[in-house]
Formats: C-alpha cells, structure tokens, sequence
C-alpha cells in the first residue's frame, strides 16, 4: 500500500483525531494559563498561608510524572467520590501539569519587571490590582510570551498521553491503524508530520504574533 493509498483509506480517521487533539489542546492550554497566572501571583503574595498553598500545588505537579497523573484524576479520583469523564479527565490533567510550570514562568516575569515601574505605579497612587492590570502584567506578559510557546508545545505532546485512558485523539487512532495493519511508518509517520504541524504552523505563529502586539502595545516595536 502506497502513502497515498494509506491516507485515502485512513485519512478520515487520523483527521477525527487531529480535531480531538486539538480541542484538547485549546482546554488544556485555556486552564493551563488560568492556573499559571493564579498560581504565579498567588507565589508573590505576602501571605505565608496563600502563597504555601501555591508552592504545594506547583512542587506536586512539576514532581510528578504527568502521566502518574492523568491515571490518578481518572482512575483514582472516582475511589473519593469526583468521576470525570475521559475527555474532561485527560485536558485537566494535562492543564494542571503545565500550569504548575507556567506559573513560575509568570512569577519571574513579573518580578524581572524593572522596580522603578513599580515606584512609578505607586507613586501615581494606584491600588494593587490597577498597578498589576495597568503597568506590571502588560510588561510582564511581554517577557514571559517566549517560554510560554515552549510550553504550549509541550502541553501539545502531552495530550497523546490521553491515548492511554481511550481517548480518540491523533495517537489513539495511529495506534489503532498500526494494531490492524502494522504499517508502523506511515501510521506513526502521519503523526509525527501533524504534530509538527500544529506546533509549526500554529501555536508558534500565534504566540509570535502576540508578542508583536505586545511589543506595539507597549510601544516596544
């Protein structure tokens, strides 16, 4: 069987999969950014009680293996009482990964925002969260744009791990094509050129065009 013969054939099948994958990613990275800018703010806080509570959760989920904890939030969770179901338990697992990586991606850039603009906030006599909303986020957004497309690459490859709870994303449905035909190549192949397509084509231009704005925004261009 040809490539071309193979794509025919299966095309339908990995292109269901590469739209799971993609709603996956969208919910994954949506509650990832909630999380990273909660938790990252939550770390600059003076309250002990509060920003504890923010190192606990980030020191759990950077320590541990994501896929440790996908199996935990569907299979152990439902032990306690909180069932989810398979599509809802693999983007929370992966947003709450890597948001807890994201967050500190948001607290350092928060803090490598200049001091004087801080000074310069409090001297015109702002409160807190309009000196964050007005002159420190903006920045700070700015500085952490490139290690967040990193991420979000990354919270790209760690949707396939839902493959492993049946959820019908892109690698789900290659292992099943490999399982009947064992056309190893062109199954895993397909996947391997997708997946760079989403990261090349779509997250990277995204986050670069953002950054633009940003840039513009702040009068950095």
């Amino acid at each position: 069987m040809s490539y071309f013969e193979f794509l025919a054939k299966y095309g339908d099948r990995i292109l269901n999969g590469t739209l799971v994958t993609i709603v996956l990613t969208i919910l994954a990275a949506v509650l990832a950014i909630a999380i990273a800018v909660a938790a990252g703010l939550m770390r600059i806080s003076p309250n002990p009680l509060v920003r504890g509570t923010a190192t606990i959760y980030i020191e759990i989920f950077r320590g541990t293996s994501l896929l440790v904890q996908l199996y935990w939030i569907f299979f152990v969770l439902p032990l306690f009482g909180i069932t989810l179901e398979k599509f809802t338990a693999g983007f929370v697992a992966v947003g709450m990964n890597l948001g807890a990586y994201g967050s500190e991606v948001v607290r350092s850039a928060i803090l490598s925002v200049p001091r004087g603009q801080w000074e310069a906030a409090l001297a015109l006599n702002m409160s807190t969260a309009k000196r964050m909303q007005r002159v420190i986020l903006p920045q700070a957004l700015l500085i952490m744009l490139p290690p967040s497309g990193n991420l979000l690459i990354e919270l790209l490859k760690g949707t396939a791990l839902v493959a492993l709870i049946t959820v019908a994303d892109l690698t789900f449905q290659v292992k099943q094509i490999n399982t009947t035909t064992y056309l190893s190549a062109q199954s895993f192949g397909t996947a391997l050129i997708v997946y760079y397509i989403i990261a090349r084509f779509m997250i990277t231009p995204s986050v670069r065009w953002l950054e633009g704005f940003m840039m513009r925004k702040t009068g950095r261009a």
